[in-house]
């Protein structure tokens, strides 16, 4: 498996590397941005790990320009930043999971294996479920056509529910996925959102399911 490491802490991409490669994997290494962009654009990588700052280019950037090319290589971004915006941006851009610093090596290296399981997988720009279409990138939501505005924390409840379309979902899952510090969250919070987005995108696509949770209805 060749994996690409991109980051400027070259200490720490140097211990990195000789860990990886001591677990089997052939590693590469770029320390700026575009450096980063070349390799990860040509070098048939099976994953790629990528800090948010670097010299030159953003990861952000980095990420959004690989997925413009429709290339789908597993992401997992590092950042020292760990605000819930910060790793919003990463996923919506197209990053397939975010890790904060300081980081576990036995996690790190737990997340890698992980995303190499799923393989490239790709995935649309723009997410649709029935008349609701969602574009993370541009934050943009829309219900037959027309513009909804929604709050963030709206929004991300809303692309959560897209991306598990006709699923039963548990309030536990939801506090989990969309919000941060969940156990420090009002227990009626979910339902409390859940009707707002309700009054915005239609109560009959919305639905409660007694006991269990709720169901974005593909219709």
């Amino acid at each position: 498996m060749r994996l690409l490491l991109v980051d400027d802490e070259e200490r720490m991409v140097e211990a990195l590397r000789r860990g990886l490669v001591a677990e089997g994997f052939a590693v590469e290494v770029a320390h700026t941005g575009p450096e980063g962009l070349r390799q990860a654009s040509f070098g048939d990588f099976d994953a790629v790990v990528l800090d948010v700052m670097l010299p030159g280019m953003s990861g952000f950037e980095i990420v959004r320009r690989l997925r413009a090319e429709d290339n789908w290589v597993p992401i997992l971004m590092l950042s020292a930043k760990d605000g819930e915006y910060d790793q919003a941006d990463a996923l919506d851009d197209g990053a397939d999971d975010y890790l904060t610093k300081p980081f576990s090596y036995v996690v790190l290296l737990a997340r890698i294996r992980a995303l190499l399981r799923r393989g490239v997988v790709a995935r649309p720009a723009v997410l649709q479920v029935g008349e609701i279409s969602l574009d993370p990138a541009r934050r943009e939501v829309a219900v037959d056509g027309a513009p909804v505005s929604l709050t963030q924390r709206e929004f991300v409840l809303l692309e959560y529910l897209m991306r598990n379309p006709d699923r039963v979902i548990s309030k536990a899952e939801l506090l989990d996925h969309v919000w941060d510090n969940a156990a420090e969250v009002a227990a009626n919070a979910v339902e409390v959102y859940v009707g707002y987005l309700r009054r915005k995108v239609g109560a009959e696509r919305l639905l409660t399911v007694r006991g269990a949770g709720y169901r974005l209805a593909d219709t």
